[in-house]
């Protein structure tokens, strides 16, 4: 059994027992966070929302919180001396899903 959910702008597939890396959550380690946004779930039938299924929840644990790699973004234009060079690290945390209901 698996589950689409939407969670802060993007969308992943859930199964329970699974790890998602998502966008940061202001949450300790080991809370619970409930996704209430699911967009499909795959069971005995599956069920399609419009755009969510009312009822359907998605319990998980937030595991821990990290950081990507760095990546730089370079601006360049020839032959005007413009050079613009910006590093950025994306923060994120690991989530532990839980319970799939709908």
């Amino acid at each position: 059994m698996y589950a689409l959910v939407e969670f802060k702008g993007k969308q992943y597939k859930a199964e329970k027992g699974s790890l998602l890396k998502v966008d940061k959550i202001d949450a300790e380690p080991g809370t619970a966070v409930s996704i209430d946004t699911v967009l499909l779930v795959s069971g005995d039938q599956v069920k399609v929302g419009s755009p969510y299924i009312e009822g359907a929840k998605v319990s998980a644990t937030v595991e821990s919180h990290g950081k990507d790699e760095k990546i730089i973004v370079f601006k360049y234009k020839p032959k005007k001396d413009y050079r613009r060079k910006q590093g950025h690290r994306q923060q994120y945390s690991i989530i532990k899903i839980g319970e799939i209901s709908a």
